[in-house]
């Protein structure tokens, strides 16, 4: 029987990291936002503005009540918007999920846990340091090491290399079944079955 904690919420907040604007819609650091966009196609919104400072569309995920948001902040400033609309629903970090790029898994792998580090990713340190509390789960995308002596900040803001792409929409849509796994079910439901 699963504990309290592993529980899903009534409502979840699912959040997708990335950074605002063409610029960087196909880079490596913006695979939160693909996967909020799948997300939000699966529930048939759109997403709209709100106050607190993301992108935001309200439906149901999975037979659950969600609230999908991308920060319209850049990415190492998602914690003001996050904790923001967070509040709004009053939504506790134990139901937020947080979709990030992960440097340290290989391309397309997606694991998810709850609290941990942040691995040098400053969008979950932005988080963190704004909710006060690293219990919150991620579900982290494999985006793999950059290869050679490439800066690993330069290798998230670039997109994805060809090769990658022919496989990313797949991996998207996993990604997006992992999130409504962990959201309709829980942290030991998904971890069981996608790890």
């Amino acid at each position: 029987m699963p504990s309290d904690v592993d529980r899903p919420a009534s409502t979840a907040l699912v959040v997708g990291l990335g950074n605002p604007g063409p610029k960087y819609a196909g880079n490596r650091h913006n695979i939160g936002f693909r996967v909020a966009d799948e997300l939000a196609a699966r529930v048939g919104g759109t997403f709209r503005s709100h106050k607190a400072g993301v992108e935001a569309l309200e439906g149901r995920l999975a037979g659950r009540r969600a609230v999908l948001a991308k920060p319209r902040s850049l990415m190492n400033l998602s914690g003001g918007p996050v904790a923001g609309i967070a509040r709004f629903h009053k939504i506790g970090p134990d139901a937020l999920v947080v979709v990030h790029d992960e440097l340290d898994l290989p391309y397309g792998t997606v694991r998810v846990k709850r609290g941990g580090g942040e691995n040098g990713h400053n969008g979950l340190r932005s988080i963190t340091k704004s909710l006060g509390t690293k219990d919150y789960l991620r579900v982290r995308f494999g985006v793999g090491r950059p290869p050679g002596r490439q800066d690993p900040a330069d290798y998230v803001l670039r997109d994805f290399a060809a090769a990658e792409r022919k496989e990313l929409d797949f991996f998207i849509d996993h990604c997006a079944d992992v999130v409504e796994v962990l959201t309709s079910e829980g942290l030991e439901a998904a971890q069981n079955r996608f790890h």
